[in-house]
């Protein structure tokens, strides 16, 4: 029997309060407008886990998955599976999926050779969410949603009174940097591993490699005051706050990976190219217009537009992928972005979930082409990715799905019996034949300054690895 959907009207109080009063701990997903926010809506969700990491027990999540969304419904908005699959569900995927040559058996794993981390948190985590509260900050109302028992509406408008009234105070600002973070890769070594992807290139492995790495800070973090800072001094169009079990994923992320409406409508909006934000106008009008011009950016971001069109063709109805975007610049409080977005219609019988099984991991974290791009940089990276350059966001039980690149994003892990707690930045670019080894390199640090800002931790702090030698590719 399908569960009722109910729910019920409540006054006017602002996301950020709530999350205080009613979700400072335990499990909870708050997808987020923006401080001050006068349009869009903000989300604050709760529900039941569902975590898996590893190639049987991703299976098995994979399969629920499939059950929860398998009856769309048109009245349950914005109820439905909600948090993160990382980069490992991507290769997850790309394995699963690969076409077993004739009497040669399955090829080896896209991370063969990879130890993964015992201590990493979980591959896919999600909130099967089934009670929601819905801020519209344009109307400046405020909605709660719940599936199934309605006595839960109850309870929140009794604790709804504890919510103060107004805006909260802002987050006590950190001074001077003073928490050491610890690069993966010392630069020689990150300046090798460019040369080394230059290499493959010229050798014909691949077109264009997206090249990462991750900054830690080690100790104890409080993650919902380190988001607060976050969402004020770098917001996005994609922020967004999920805590789950151990983890705490802090995103500013301003890439879409996938968006599918419940009739059927996809977009996806990668993003490469970056440029310096400055305060002086005459400077940042000429960082993006050298941006909008630099062949070496137009001809990464249009390498994988065309990876994107061809993940969504096979998902899509004959004729229906469209390039409606191409080139554009978006300027954020750091940094200015060249992006690009592709449309499509999905065929029918095909889902959101079938278009991230298609499209995931999103060619903008990974190269082109896809399955070899992955190979080699899992290789060379010389450590799983982690949460980082997976998708953060929701599958809806009305169809939909709104899932945002999990770059621009800290990756807290709080302290365990087994090991201290930490925080991680992960941070890339994409190399390609022309790129110039000290830009990727300064490229990789600005993505990562403003978050570690927010964690008070020594951007470029000491490297954790020495550098590689660069060996011909073979």
């Amino acid at each position: 029997m399908r569960l009722p959907v109910h729910r019920r009207p409540l006054p006017w109080r602002d996301p950020e309060a709530v999350v205080l009063a009613l979700a400072s701990t335990g499990d909870v997903a708050w997808t987020d407008a923006g401080p001050g926010a006068s349009s869009g809506r903000s989300v604050v969700a709760w529900g039941p886990d569902l975590t898996a990491t590893g190639p049987d027990a991703l299976a098995a999540a994979w399969a629920e998955l499939r059950a929860v969304l398998a009856e769309p419904r048109d009245d349950a908005d914005p109820l439905g599976p909600t948090g993160w699959l990382g980069y490992g569900v991507g290769t997850w995927l790309l394995d699963r999926d690969a076409t077993v040559g004739e009497g040669r058996g399955a090829p080896p794993s896209v991370t063969a050779g990879l130890v993964p981390d015992p201590d990493a948190p979980a591959d896919l985590a999600l909130l099967l969410v089934d009670r929601a509260v819905v801020f519209d900050h344009g109307e400046r109302t405020v909605e709660a949603v719940v599936l199934g028992d309605d006595r839960w509406l109850s309870d929140l408008a009794a604790a709804w009174s504890a919510v103060p009234e107004g805006d909260p105070e802002p987050p006590s600002q950190p001074g001077a940097p003073t928490r050491p973070a610890r690069r993966r890769h010392a630069d020689a070594s990150y300046l090798a591993l460019v040369s080394r992807c230059q290499q493959a290139i010229a050798a014909g492995e691949a077109y264009v490699l997206c090249l990462t790495t991750t900054t830690t800070v080690e100790g104890d973090v409080d993650d919902l005051a380190v988001y607060r800072r976050l969402r004020r001094s770098s917001p996005a169009p994609h922020a967004s706050f999920v805590r789950i079990g151990p983890t705490s994923v802090l995103g500013a992320s301003p890439e879409s990976f996938l968006r599918v409406v419940a009739e059927g409508a996809v977009s996806s909006s990668p993003i490469k190219g970056t440029r310096p934000r400055s305060s002086d106008p005459a400077t940042d009008a000429r960082a993006a217009a050298e941006l909008r011009a630099d062949e070496k950016e137009l001809a990464e971001n249009l390498m994988i537009v065309d990876l994107v069109r061809n993940d969504l063709t096979r998902v899509a109805a004959p004729g229906s992928v469209t390039v409606t975007e191409l080139f554009a610049v978006r300027s954020y409080r750091h940094v200015h972005q060249l992006a690009s977005t592709v449309t499509a219609v999905l065929a029918p019988g095909r889902t959101a979930l079938d278009v991230v099984e298609t499209a995931f991991p999103a060619g903008s974290m990974t190269g082109a082409p896809k399955r070899r791009a992955v190979q080699l940089l899992a290789e060379w990276e010389g450590s799983p990715r982690g949460v980082y350059a997976g998708v953060v966001g929701r599958l809806g039980l009305d169809g939909s799905a709104s899932l945002a690149m999990a770059i621009r994003s800290i990756v807290v892990e709080r302290a365990t019996s087994l090991r201290p707690g930490r925080a991680s930045v992960g941070a890339g670019g994409g190399i390609t034949a022309s790129s110039v080894p000290s830009v990727e390199l300064e490229e990789v640090r600005l993505k990562s300054a403003a978050l570690l800002r927010a964690l008070d931790a020594v951007p470029g702090g000491a490297s954790s690895a020495p550098a590689v030698s660069t060996p011909p590719v073979p």
